[in-house]
């Protein structure tokens, strides 16, 4: 595979695993990382790019979707949404640095768009999570090799 291939397919992964569409970067990272074709900070940087860029799409759809809501398409209910964002002013930003937890952590990133989260707070809490996420994952793939 070529370095742009893999940077690519590892971009996208990611990318798309910060989405709402379901999507595993961690096992295109860890068999990047473990193939051995690439610096391996240069892969933690591609794959933590694509997740928050990903990320930073959910809270623009957050931002834009609130003057849906009365549509017969949209995905979630009146009390679906009144619920997250209450458990959103609960746990408050910081909750942003779980935004790489399965299944809370894009809709979290979506909610925080609702929810008018300021964007550099936003983009800084999350690119820590992420980030953090990859590198521990990359150590422990290191560890075992």
């Amino acid at each position: 595979m070529t370095d742009l291939a893999a940077y690519g397919s590892l971009f996208l992964a990611s990318l798309l695993a910060a989405t709402l569409i379901p999507a595993q970067s961690e096992s295109v990272l860890a068999g990047l990382i473990l193939a051995g074709g690439q610096p391996v900070a240069v892969l933690v940087a591609v794959a933590s790019l694509g997740n928050i860029l990903g990320s930073v799409l959910n809270w623009l759809i957050g931002r834009g979707i609130e003057k849906f809501r009365d549509r017969r398409w949209f995905p979630a209910s009146q009390k679906q949404l009144d619920r997250a964002q209450q458990q959103y002013q609960r746990f408050g930003y910081w909750s942003l640095l779980l935004a790489w937890v399965p299944i809370i952590g894009d809709p979290l990133t979506l909610v925080a768009g609702i929810m008018r989260e300021p964007f550099w707070r936003f983009l800084l809490l999350v690119s820590i999570g992420k980030t953090g996420r990859y590198v521990v994952l990359a150590a422990g793939i290191g560890a075992l090799s």
